[in-house]
């Protein structure tokens, strides 16, 4: 399978998009400086026990209270405490600080504890986000640190060692586990990840030093008593993203940045010696998700309602509780003499496009998938089959329940992060949805006010204007003897300017970018309302 990264880097937000056979399957979009993200270690202080829910909630410096509940304390909670204690009593004095490697552990908290027993309002703890914010609900914590990497997973305050079940050798688990008991230190864990499997010990002694690096970081920042709570970042989603599901499958990396460029080529030789060349620069004047058709691909993909197959079709519908997906024949059921075959054959696309949707939206939680009803028990046992064949590449942890006596099948997901969501309807961006937009005249005119300002006043000498495909038509065509429009704007403006076609802009929405990709809209609106004030 051919396999794509494309990443679109603007000043607000990084999308990246993965793309197998020209397939878009996986969407994935940060705000850039994202705050509270998953792997992320805070300080944080209990604000109230609530012994009914066996839980805490605590203040991480998130608008909302962050959940805690005592199955997420971790085993070695008391050693990460006493740990965090020693600290405290340290702290402004002059001499070697409290180490984590010669410290002994305690015992293990009980499986079947309260909380209330353990922690009391106004008790600092050292916690990492295992869930994002979602919706109304504050981020969700753990009280087991870990720091992943490629091949493996190193958990504080413990000292065993792990092999993923996955590895099916027996060999290969007892090679890697004694790998790893030689090189680790005293009092931590890690879990060996079913990527590591014929990885050599010198890979695995790197990131696994480089693994302890960050906690040590981590220590030394709670040693120096951060300002904010915050004690260790994650790193970036991209970085995140390639880590968990980089392979040899990959074959290009398409970035439109040129220093996320190079920190992207930088952690490829680090993770895959000799394959940095995969990474390469996309500098063309059209959108990076046009020019690889992702645009196109996520305005069909993400409406309630997506088509599939010879006008088979999902209905995707959102409630506070769950997902639910509705699978329709369309066309296909018009003149067919054989209703089961038709059910089948529907019923197998929709669970390959189900699989694609689930991953592509990253939805989570409970999913209810209303079949196309089937009466022969071989086919109902054929679809739950081939929904877990089509479900395998998925990383999210999920769980599948055969078809009900109703034709209903329900999935679980893990939900780690809120579900993506596009908007597929526009609304005029003139008169919000109105009915009643500016004149297409008028709006030439206007761009054309802006090109002036920029380039005569500002003195701005490149100047790309994104406008939606069909302005970009009527401004660079030439109309009978007569030069295009942009012809001759760039007589009277300079050669510096271009018209560029992008399709995520409204009919009469305009973007002004510079020779260094800086979005200057955002001057003209200040311009503008300066203007006003003056009036």
């Amino acid at each position: 399978m051919k396999s794509d990264i494309i990443i679109d880097v603007q000043p607000k937000e990084v999308s990246i998009a993965v793309v197998e056979n020209d397939k878009l399957v996986e969407l994935q979009r940060e705000k850039q400086n994202v705050a509270f993200a998953v792997g992320d270690i805070y300080l944080g202080k209990i604000k109230k026990i609530m012994p009914g829910l066996n839980a805490a909630f605590v203040d991480v410096g998130h608008p909302k209270e962050a959940f805690l509940h005592y199955r997420d304390l971790g085993a070695s909670y008391l050693s990460v405490q006493s740990f965090l204690k020693d600290v405290e009593k340290n702290k402004g004095k002059s001499g070697d600080q409290p180490s984590w490697k010669k410290m002994k552990l305690e015992k293990d908290i009980s499986k079947d504890g309260a909380i209330a027993d353990i922690l009391k309002a106004g008790d600092q703890v050292m916690v990492q986000i295992t869930k994002e914010a979602i919706s109304t609900k504050g981020p969700r914590l753990s009280g087991e640190l870990s720091f992943a990497g490629r091949y493996l997973v190193l958990i504080p305050f413990q000292d065993k060692v792990s092999v993923s079940q996955k590895i099916r050798s027996a060999e290969e688990r007892a090679r890697l586990r004694q790998l790893v008991v030689s090189i680790k230190p005293k009092n931590v864990s890690v879990i060996v990840r079913t990527s590591a499997e014929g990885v050599r010990v010198a890979e695995l002694d790197y990131e696994l030093r480089s693994l302890i690096k960050k906690w040590e970081d981590t220590a030394e920042t709670l040693a120096k008593k951060p300002k904010n709570l915050l004690l260790h970042e994650e790193t970036s989603r991209l970085l995140s993203l390639l880590r968990d599901t980089y392979n040899s499958n990959y074959k290009h990396i398409y970035i439109n940045d040129k220093n996320v460029l190079d920190a992207t080529k930088e952690y490829i030789e680090l993770i895959d010696p000799g394959r940095g060349s995969i990474v390469e620069y996309y500098g063309e004047k059209a959108p990076i998700f046009d020019h690889f058709g992702i645009t196109k691909q996520i305005k069909n993909l993400f409406g309630r309602t997506v088509t599939y197959k010879s006008g088979a079709y999902l209905i995707i519908e959102q409630t506070e509780a769950m997902h639910v997906i509705d699978v329709n024949s369309g066309n296909r059921a018009r003149g067919s003499k054989d209703q089961e075959d038709t059910a089948i054959d529907v019923n197998l696309s929709a669970a390959e496009e189900i699989a694609r949707q689930l991953r592509l939206r990253d939805l989570g939680g409970i999913i209810v998938v209303d079949f196309i009803d089937m009466g022969v028990a071989a086919n109902r046992q054929k679809l739950f089959e081939y929904m877990n064949e089509v479900m395998a590449s998925d990383r999210a942890k999920h769980s599948i329940l055969p078809l009900s006596k109703f034709g209903l099948m329900q999935i679980t997901r893990q939900r780690v992060r809120p579900s993506t969501t596009v908007s597929t309807k526009e609304d005029c961006p003139t008169c919000g949805g109105r009915g009643k937009i500016q004149s297409t005249l008028f709006f030439v005119e206007e761009v054309e006010s802006n090109i002036e300002v920029l380039m005569k006043q500002e003195n701005v000498n490149k100047l790309d204007v994104h406008v939606h495909p069909f302005v970009a038509a009527y401004l660079t065509k030439g109309f009978l003897s007569f030069g295009s429009i942009q012809a001759k704007w760039r007589k009277k403006y300079g050669k510096g300017l271009t018209i560029v076609p992008n399709q995520s802009l409204g009919i009469v929405e305009a973007s002004y970018i510079d020779n260094e990709k800086n979005d200057l809209s955002h001057f003209l609106e200040i311009d503008v309302k300066e203007k006003e004030s003056d009036a």
